[in-house]
């Protein structure tokens, strides 16, 4: 299995700014990147009680828009739409973690963003460009994600995001490209089995604002939830002893663990995680032109070579990738 090494997000967020720069500066034929760095987690996380998040009905909240056709041809966008745009401009504007190892992540001894989410946004700019690299990567925090989209400050997020309801009153999302589910990273030599144990015995996770994750503690009454801007900040805080657990989607769980020996991932899933690609509201047709993009890669191969290059483990069968759904009507 393909690795990223994580390293803290202040130290990250830096990195992009200087790294991405430097790297795009010597390729003529990319425009430069440039990289917002998130605003740093307070020092003292706060203590909260989840609770849920209504969200408005919307049906089968995986159901996207259905492809309005065949995939144009690279550098040949439809007039008019929102692709033609970006083409114009130069670049796509991603929105993205740098410190989710496996799928968003900065390699330090490269100087590169890599991993899954970074793989799935290279085909988009290739199917635009006819180049993978023409990208302006902007790292924002999970709280963001939805913010940046309703704001245009990026074209599209790919950040270990779940599609919901409650997020499409407010953007679109493309068809489900990944599915992950929530579970519990603990101590090694922690008693702790499962989300149940940890509330039978009112421990403390860390999770980060603005995610399902935190949502969907909202039924473990016993548990003490430590609510942070920044997911990697968990894992400080899980390391230096400030919190029992940690909880996010086993994806970047597993990330987590390959980081630290002494964690270990516990429990069953206690929830879908479906994985989407964020877009405004007012870009039905980019989403539509996302998920060509997302059936031609299902369908040619490269879907199941993204997953077996960060994923995958020698011998294991690699799984095929989620069935779209379409249907979705209105904006």
């Amino acid at each position: 299995m393909t690795r990223a090494h994580r390293l803290p997000r202040t130290v990250a967020a830096a990195l992009v700014v200087v790294l991405v720069g430097a790297c795009a500066s010597s390729r003529p034929d990319i425009p430069a990147s440039i990289t917002e760095a998130a605003p740093e987690a307070p020092e003292a996380p706060a203590t909260v009680t989840a609770s849920p998040v209504p969200a408005a009905p919307c049906g089968n909240p995986v159901a996207s828009f259905a492809p309005a056709g065949p995939l144009p041809p690279a550098g040949a966008m439809p007039a008019g739409s929102f692709m033609a745009q970006i083409a114009l401009r130069g670049r796509l504007v991603v929105g993205v973690d740098a410190a989710t190892t496996l799928f968003s992540a900065r390699n330090p001894l490269t100087g590169q963003l890599e991993g899954f989410d970074i793989d799935i946004l290279r085909e988009v700019s290739r199917a635009i460009f006819g180049n993978p690299d023409r990208i302006e990567y902007r790292v924002i925090q999970y709280s963001q994600r939805v913010q940046v989209l309703e704001r245009k400050a990026v074209d599209v997020v790919a950040d270990t995001f779940t599609i919901n309801c409650a997020r499409w009153a407010r953007i679109s999302f493309s068809s489900e490209y990944f599915s992950a589910g929530q579970r519990l990273l603990v101590r090694s030599d922690s008693p702790t089995s499962s989300i149940e144990s940890l509330n039978a015995a009112r421990g403390s996770v860390c999770a980060p604002t603005g995610s399902t994750n935190l949502e969907n503690l909202a039924p473990y009454t016993g548990v003490k939830v430590v609510e942070v801007d920044d997911l990697g900040r968990c894992l400080v805080l899980f390391q230096d002893g400030s919190v029992d657990a940690v909880t996010a989607d086993d994806t970047v769980l597993e990330g987590f663990r390959s980081e630290d020996p002494y964690a270990k991932v516990v429990g069953r899933r206690f929830s879908n995680e479906p994985y989407g690609l964020g877009v405004n509201k007012d870009h039905r047709d980019f989403v539509q032109f996302l998920n060509s993009v997302l059936e031609r890669i299902r369908a040619d191969g490269t879907w199941k070579a993204i997953y077996r290059r960060w994923l995958g483990t020698a011998g294991a069968a690699v799984p095929e990738p989620p069935v779209p759904v379409y249907g979705r009507q209105g904006r």
